[in-house]
């Protein structure tokens, strides 16, 4: 890309994990109820917003937005209205009564429907920008309201950091998390995240275990039996919908058990899938080897190592 031009921001959207996802039950407007413990990982799509809002100059609102990329990454990502970036920004200027521009440049990094967030990190990165390249004023507060008008992980991924996501994903907190040392194997095919709960309800599939404990025993800063010990962490892998989707996707059932064989502390598949987080020792630097090999033979494509920042227990 160019230097960006006056009037200019660039930004990094960060892609996102699940540690564990709970589905507590289905509700009477069709959604479901979570309980899902979200982390933001240093994989990021790249935005470049140019915008403006002058009300005694524009007396429309324009939106255009770029995709750009991998041909394996942008392939099938709208550039139109439909785009949540571009619903964020119409919802912003809705909300705010903006008359003006935004011309968006993505390029993407994020695999695209793989449970790892890319679309709903776009467009909360964009709410944020726009909130100020557009002078709209909203505070953290009214920003987080329009985020959850346009998508449930919204809201999670604007507070920073890893969050408790209860409900439809409105509800956050922050939760005291070390920093962890993560894999990722993405898959050459999506799933949509209408399609995972469906199969879930199909499936009478029941709410996995409750991490109450578990959270508890964080919140206290009892994370390991020694500073840095990521074992612990294991017993927070589960996700209701990963069940669902290995029945439609046995490779997704055979990754993770390759990732368990190559040295992983424990593996999960992340947010309605197909992609799975893999928690590995510190020790693990390099994804190399026969094991590592064989993970990526089978999805078809590189494992990709990732890091969490680490928070600091009084938060």
């Amino acid at each position: 890309m160019s230097q960006p031009r006056p009037d200019t921001v660039v930004v990094h959207a960060m892609g996102k994990v699940n540690l564990f996802l709970r589905v507590v039950g289905r509700r009477e407007d069709g959604y479901h109820d979570l309980e899902s413990l979200i982390v933001p990982v240093d994989l990021a799509d790249r935005l470049e917003i140019h915008a403006a809002a002058d009300p005694t100059e524009l007396q429309t609102l324009s939106l255009s937005l770029e995709v750009i990329g991998d041909e394996s990454l942008v392939r099938g990502v709208p550039a139109d209205e439909s785009n949540l970036v571009l619903r964020a920004a119409a919802a912003l200027a809705e909300r705010t009564e903006t008359r003006g521009f935004a011309d968006i440049t993505l390029e993407k990094h994020v695999p695209v429907a793989g449970g790892l967030g890319g679309g709903s990190a776009d467009a909360a990165a964009a709410l944020t920008a726009l909130n100020d390249l557009w002078a709209c004023g909203l505070d953290r507060g009214e920003l987080l309201a329009v985020a959850a008008q346009v998508g449930s992980d919204l809201p999670a991924l604007m507070v920073g950091g890893a969050v408790i996501a209860r409900g439809r994903g409105k509800r956050v907190e922050p939760f005291p998390l070390p920093g962890l040392n993560l894999a990722l194997a993405t898959f050459d095919f999506g799933v949509a995240t209408a399609d995972a709960f469906g199969w879930w309800d199909e499936d009478g599939e029941e709410s996995g275990p409750d991490p109450a404990g578990i959270l508890r025993e964080a919140d206290r800063g009892v994370i390991g039996d020694r500073p840095g010990d990521l074992r612990p962490f294991s017993r927070l892998l589960h996700n209701d919908l990963e069940g669902p989707v290995i029945r439609r996707h046995p490779v997704v059932g055979e990754a993770k058990s390759l990732l368990l064989r190559a040295g992983a502390l424990g593996a999960v598949m992340s947010g309605s899938g197909p992609s799975l987080v893999a928690v590995l020792p510190w020790e693990t630097t390099r994804l190399e080897g026969p094991a590592w090999r064989e993970v990526a033979r089978l999805t078809g494509r590189p494992l990709i190592r990732v890091g969490t920042e680490p928070v600091a227990q009084g938060r």
